[in-house]
């Protein structure tokens, strides 16, 4: 017999009448290209918002693997920066509620967790649930961004083109999470943003407006782009600086354009197989010697010249 999954979690005793509501969620520790989900969970939570459930992280962290961040000053810990898996209650423009559970990824008892979710879905008559991350792909950063979206029912995929095939990659909790919703009958909707492999490894808000566009759609909330904007524009700003002082870097950028150009092409004729495709470096090529660029800029050792 299961353990109950009502134990997982505690429910504030004054939540508002919540039926049709969203339910977003971002959970750190799985892929993030570009920081992209967690760029976005900030951006929301910039707002007024305020904590309605709250998850035990003591049953599901393996505090081992991801140790907290503690503060030592001179004789004495000062300060502990426990880990939090919880669920707040925002707004967007219009005044419309909604829901964000954010928080570290569990490491156990991911069945039970879901089954928690599902619980709290039922109880507050949430009437969908969004996941968001973002995922490396070999395209430059002066091309439009992309976005994958998956559903558990296909109407609410949108305008988004599905892939092309089948994949078999390591498993996530809000990739399970997704995939239960939808056989309780429940409607569970996710968006990976396509951020340029050689900037997964940074911060690029590009990536979390796109997403932020694609929740918007799919929800039909009015979610304000704010800072995120300026803090895109601000990033773009910056790698096109890198670029444009880099004959080297620039020429990456240019294959990378040819290569992107030319399978958009290719698909819009209905076939991928192009002569100018094999004559052209791989994406992983190019994406090496931009990395290798981007750190000769900070001098090998995290320092700016």
């Amino acid at each position: 017999m299961g353990l109950d999954p009502d134990d997982l979690y505690e429910v504030d005793s004054d939540v508002p009448d919540l039926t049709g509501a969203v339910l977003m969620h971002h959970f750190e520790g799985f892929m993030d290209a570009g920081s992209a989900g967690r760029l976005l969970a900030e951006h929301l939570l910039a707002g007024e918002h305020r904590v309605v459930a709250r998850f035990d992280v003591d049953r599901l962290i393996d505090y081992r693997s991801r140790r907290p961040t503690m503060t030592y000053a001179v004789d004495h810990w000062e300060d502990y920066d426990a880990p939090e898996l919880v669920v707040h209650l925002l707004h967007d423009t219009d005044g419309t509620p909604f829901l964000l559970l954010s928080g570290p990824e569990p490491d156990h008892d991911w069945e039970r967790f879901c089954r928690a979710v599902r619980n709290l879905i039922e109880r507050w008559g949430v009437r969908l649930t969004a996941g968001f991350h973002g995922i490396p792909m070999g395209a430059p950063h002066t091309r439009p961004l992309g976005v994958t979206a998956h559903a558990t029912r296909q109407d609410l995929v949108g305008e988004h083109q599905p892939l092309p095939n089948r994949l078999q990659v390591p498993g996530s909790l809000a990739a399970l999470l997704e995939y239960r919703l939808g056989e309780w009958g429940h409607d569970a909707v996710g968006f990976a943003a396509h951020v340029p492999h050689y900037l997964a490894q940074s911060t690029y808000p590009a990536a979390s407006l796109i997403v932020l566009d694609a929740l918007s759609r799919a929800t039909g909330l009015s979610l304000a782009e704010g800072e995120l904007r300026e803090a895109a524009e601000l990033a773009d700003a910056e790698i096109n600086r890198q670029v444009a002082e880099s004959d080297e870097v620039a020429d990456v950028v240019r294959a990378l354009e040819r290569q992107y150009d030319t399978f958009v092409e290719a698909s819009e004729k209905g076939s991928l197989l192009a002569e100018s495709v094999e004559h052209m470096p791989t994406a992983e090529e190019l994406g090496s010697q931009f990395e290798r660029f981007l750190a000769e800029q900070n001098g090998g050792d995290g320092t700016e010249r």
